[in-house]
């Protein structure tokens, strides 16, 4: 009996012995999950990640997401159908009494996102391959290293070629038992990457660092830094053109009215406010009638913006204006109580508070291009307002209306004699700038917000453009918005956002006082008087 009992015990210790043999890495890092320690819970990430074990990619997302939960030390991870399973064996099982979830502190995520990153390095999909560079590069995790070499052995994207490869060079960087050679191998990788990223590695390197690897790295910095302020110099000539074009759109239906007829109309802004507030009209009958359509939204909103902010134009003109010509006093007045009244009349009809102008997809997302970054909807808008510009001058140059405005804004009197009606040409060329205006508002409400207010954050700019450009000169109009557009956001990174308008006020007070009329002042008998 003592003999039989001895074998059984021989037997179960044989067992034992071989279940812990066939236990891998993934078995024996996932217990450690169920020990309520950060350092723990970071070495089972490692040790789950390194395993290869086929539910390893699942329990680190789990983890991730908070999915990842213990019981009287088992480990189970619930799906995203809402199903428990175990993490051991891969099973659904019934929901067990004590569970919690693993807690993570941020060492343990950026253990979790360089885990994430070293399993995806091999993946099919390249845009995962790209993101898990990314993680790689900003964990420098270096168990991902051996993962990461036949990553880059088989790639044949070149962006995410360049992505594995820094990824790796910021591993070597920091890794003090890395070779002189592989360390300034690592230098130039990071010196060619040239971001903000590269230049954190390079100007942090580990204590100890070898004074070859330090000056190499103090070099790179540096060019990378000249580099960065070349780039930076240009996204801000590129931001100063896209306040330019938006200066452009609320300014050039104001050249028009101002420069024809020499109303001071400080309705102007709410020309443009009408116009936004049209395409949010629009946009709320497609989502309710026809969902389909929102895409096409703002080429719907265009035409009708500029008939209904043209038809309140004319209005404005034909019941208001008419009666205050010669009057610039008079006619400032009561354009202005007009805005108050629009906005006022807005108000009841819309709340006091923004409304939502959603962007259609195609507006959505940026291109970066080297070291800048543009967003398409600005490019849209810059686009757009040089095609409105083109339009406008192609009305005003080959159609019978732009002859008979640019003969009343030269020589009113000489027009009326030559059968012209001025009174007409005044209200349709009003009609027109207010309907310029609202076809800005359009563009306006998405970048800014559509309020009641809306014009008003415009309407002073506008003036300054089109007096600096020279009254009722497009082309002025154009290199004024421009120029005032770049020069603003050239300044702003050294005299801030308030005390670079005002130098730029300053400028172009100064800039009238030589020259009265403007960059470039229309020419004609009755302006030459």
């Amino acid at each position: 009996m003592t003999s039989l009992r001895s074998i059984l015990q021989a037997f179960v210790l044989l067992i034992g012995m071989a279940s812990a043999a066939m236990a891998g890495p993934y078995e024996d890092a996932l217990p450690k999950f169920a020990a309520d320690s950060y350092a723990d819970t970071e070495a089972a990430v490692s040790g789950v990640a390194g395993s290869g074990h086929p539910l390893a990619l699942n329990v680190v997302e789990a983890l991730r997401d908070g999915r990842l939960l213990v019981a009287a030390g088992r480990v189970y991870l619930r799906d995203v159908s809402g199903r428990l399973i175990d993490a051991a064996t891969g099973g659904a099982v019934e929901p067990a009494a004590g569970l919690k979830p693993v807690r993570v502190n941020n060492r343990v995520r950026r253990a979790i996102e360089a885990a994430l990153g070293g399993m995806t390095l091999l993946s099919p999909d390249a845009g995962a391959r790209l993101e898990a560079a990314r993680a790689v590069f900003r964990s420098r995790d270096a168990a991902a290293l051996p993962v990461l070499e036949k990553a880059i052995a088989q790639e044949s994207a070149v962006a995410v070629r360049d992505a594995l490869e820094g990824a790796r060079a910021a591993i070597l960087l920091s890794r003090p038992d890395a070779s002189s050679s592989e360390r300034l191998a690592a230098i130039e990788t990071l010196h060619i990457r040239g971001d903000q990223d590269a230049l954190a590695l390079l100007t942090t390197l580990p204590p100890g660092a070898p004074s070859d690897i330090a000056e190499a790295a103090s070099k790179a910095a540096d060019g990378i830094r000249t580099r960065l302020a070349l780039w930076n110099a240009v996204q801000n000539v590129w931001y100063g053109l896209s306040l330019g074009s938006v200066l452009l759109l609320a300014a050039i239906g104001l050249a028009i009215t101002f420069g024809t007829m020499g109303v001071i109309n400080m309705a102007h802004g709410e020309m443009v406010m009408i116009g936004a507030y049209t395409t949010f009209l629009v946009q709320e009958l497609i989502r309710t009638h026809a969902p389909g359509l929102f895409g096409a939204s703002l080429f719907i909103a265009l035409p009708l913006a500029f008939l209904v902010a043209g038809a309140i134009g004319i209005l404005i003109e034909r019941t208001v204006i008419r009666f205050l010509y010669g009057r610039p006093l008079e006619t400032l007045l009561a354009t202005w109580g007009l805005s108050l009244i629009l906005q006022q009349g807005v108000r009841t009809i819309f709340g006091p508070t923004n409304r939502e102008v959603g962007t259609p997809g195609w507006m959505s997302g940026a291109l970066d291009v080297a070291g800048l970054s543009l967003t398409y909807n600005r490019i849209t808008i810059v686009v757009f307002a040089f095609l409105v510009f083109s339009a406008l001058l192609g009305v005003l140059r080959y159609t019978s209306l732009g002859l008979y405005v640019r003969a009343v804004t030269q020589n009113r009197r000489m027009a009326g004699s030559m059968g012209i009606r001025t009174s007409r040409i005044d209200a349709l060329a009003f009609g027109l700038g207010s309907g310029v205006a609202g076809i800005a508002g359009v563009a306006l409400s998405q970048i800014d917000n559509v309020s009641p207010n809306l014009g008003q954050g415009y309407i002073i700019d506008s003036f300054m453009v089109v007096v600096f450009g020279g009254v009722g000169n497009l082309w002025g109009t154009l290199v004024g918005a421009m120029t005032l557009g770049i020069a603003n956001k050239l300044l702003e990174p050294y005299a801030g956002a308030v005390l670079g308008k005002i130098l730029l006020l300053v400028a172009i007070i100064l800039f009238i006082q030589r020259r009265p009329r403007g960059l470039f002042a229309l020419k004609g008998r009755a302006v030459e008087a």
